[in-house]
């Protein structure tokens, strides 16, 4: 069923699809916000592990909506619940950590720092630090981050201050910039996208330690659901409509987008018509409806006339170690310890770039610190273990009564996921899913650089553990990939033929066709990429706004 043409219809209500619908509603057009997941509300966050980490809150089950991954392209496909973000109003930023960091002027130019790379397809950006610049300004301030900047060897241009002032960090924060600065090295404030104080009708953050895998009570934490779409949907323009799982974007006999077929909360296909159709699904989910939607006029998916949709896929290379210290054993020397304070907020990115591949690498990344999670149960299957060496009975009692005495400081790496050509989204048509549509498939084939610069990576945040006299530090992985952070599948960039999008990331075979969530980046980057996306976002809205309007 057909329903009234809307000015814009925006696929997705996360980091790009809210700036848009906020920027769109305030200029006076009409939009239509279709969210694949439910709309929750604060009263539905409560610290359940069972409900928010080991059930379908908010990412589906492989059995009902898988992804199917290999390693390399002749690697068996596994049903998967890896690459989902989250389906909810407000995407993933709903149980994000809140990290929020700028790329670096030199993320913009990386093909031309670098030069070519054998094995990867790097390329550089069609736009400048510059010119995101003040929408990187714009995003902070709209979603409300708190932070402090300082100066350090990479350290990005900005024109003020964060909009809020930091939070309140454990005196453990001293101690990690003491042991930095003994190595010459330097310790930054993480900015965080939690408020610190009273914004925009928003509560303050209440400190209870459960971010990241969880949604915010109380509306502190900067996810898109608390703050960018209840402003838009107060504009009256913006009707957001949850439950709704986009299948295909169908065109006309030109070839412009037409409108969206989706599937309503009752499962009921309906088409909503649209001037502009903007697609913000997650890399992977957005190249798989893209692929998806084919049509006589693009029969290997839309605005693929180049084969591009999909390739040059990118995660985040991760990494991690942890420092245990026993509080039976420490407690009396550093008092600290015991302080309930859950945040650190301490970064290192001294190693973003390297002055040359010594180390077999150039690109580095970034150290994030931190206090381990608290959800019980996964600490209870990390301590059992699993294979010949799992614990159980009086062994595994004991390891739990250990990790009950003792408090565990670590560090995340996000570090340069190189694209490959041998990574990439396809679609599996003999893979449905429930709503009976063909999965995504995702190959990786990482380059080495990735693993060897990870690999450093970690070996410094060790050092810096070990500076602080723990009981044990444990590795955890130096290979990992943080698939929630995904970039690349419609790489912006001024030639058509090596690109999906435009530099206003408009498709340059569909000219009513925008996608804004993290498909555009042909990098990564070296942090994670939420607030990017964001302020891209909001770069895409303004031209869009003055296109519209003019």
């Amino acid at each position: 069923m057909s329903l009234p043409e809307v000015d814009v219809c925006i696929i997705g209500s996360g980091a790009g699809g809210a700036p848009m619908a906020l920027e769109l509603g305030r200029a006076g057009f009409k939009v239509v916000v279709l969210e694949k997941g439910p709309h929750y509300q604060p009263k539905d966050f409560i610290h359940d592990e069972i409900l928010n980490s080991r059930r379908n809150f908010f990412m589906p089950v492989p059995w009902e909506e898988p992804h199917l991954v290999r390693q390399g392209a002749k690697g068996r496909y596994e049903k998967t619940s890896a690459a989902w973000t989250a389906n909810c109003v407000g995407g993933g930023t709903v149980h994000m950590s809140g990290f929020f960091y700028r790329l670096k002027p030199v993320d913009f130019r990386l093909r031309s720092t670098l030069g070519a790379v054998p094995g990867s397809t790097v390329a550089d950006w069609p736009i400048s630090y510059e010119e995101l610049a003040p929408f990187y300004d714009k995003a902070e301030a709209e979603l409300g981050v708190s932070g402090e900047s300082v100066p350090h060897p990479f350290a990005e241009p900005r024109s003020g201050p964060y909009p809020l002032p930091p939070l309140d960090v454990h005196p453990v924060a001293k101690e990690i910039d003491k042991a930095c600065g003994a190595m010459g090295w330097h310790s930054l404030p993480t900015a965080r996208g939690i408020i610190s104080k009273p914004y925009r009708g928003r509560a303050p953050c209440s400190y209870c330690a459960l971010c990241g895998s969880y949604g915010c009570e109380t509306g502190a934490k900067s996810g898109t659901n608390a703050s960018l779409i209840p402003a838009a949907v107060a504009t009256g323009n913006v009707d957001l409509r949850p439950g709704c799982m986009a299948r295909t974007v169908e065109v006309d006999k030109q070839g412009r987008a037409r409108g969206v077929v989706y599937l309503d909360a009752d499962g009921v296909t309906r088409e909503q018509p649209a001037k502009v159709i903007v697609v913000s699904c997650t890399a992977v989910e957005s190249a798989r409806l893209l692929l998806n939607s084919t049509s006589s006029r693009f029969p290997k998916g839309l605005a693929n006339g180049n084969g591009l949709v999909g390739r040059n896929l990118t995660f985040s290379s991760f990494g991690e170690s942890h420092a245990t210290f026993r509080l039976s054993k420490q407690s009396a020397a550093r008092p600290w310890l015991k302080d309930p304070s859950p945040f650190v907020n301490r970064s290192l990115q001294d190693f973003y770039l390297m002055p040359d591949a010594q180390f077999g690498f150039r690109k580095g990344g970034t150290l994030g610190f931190m206090w381990a999670h608290p959800n019980p149960i996964h600490a209870a299957v990390g301590l059992a273990g699993k294979g010949e060496k799992a614990l159980f009975g009086k062994a595994l009692k004991d390891k739990m009564r250990e990790y009950r005495d003792s408090r565990i400081l670590q560090f995340e790496v996000y570090a340069e996921f190189l694209p490959t050509a041998g990574t990439y989204v396809s679609v599996e048509d003999s893979v449905k899913d429930r709503y009976g549509i063909p999965v995504a498939a995702i190959t990786v084939d990482r380059h080495p650089m990735d693993l060897a610069a990870t690999r450093f990576l970690v070996e410094r945040g060790e050092e810096v553990l070990l500076r602080l006299d723990p009981d044990d530090v444990r590795r955890g992985t130096t290979t990992g990939e943080t698939s929630i952070l995904q970039h690349g599948t419609c790489r912006f960039g001024d030639d058509a033929a090596t690109s999906v999008l435009d530099r206003d990331c408009r498709a340059h075979e569909v000219p009513n066709l925008y996608v804004v969530d993290g498909s555009f980046m042909p990098t990564g980057g070296s942090v994670p990429s939420t607030l990017t996306i964001s302020a891209n976002s909001f770069r895409v809205a303004d031209h869009l706004v003055r296109k519209l309007k003019g």
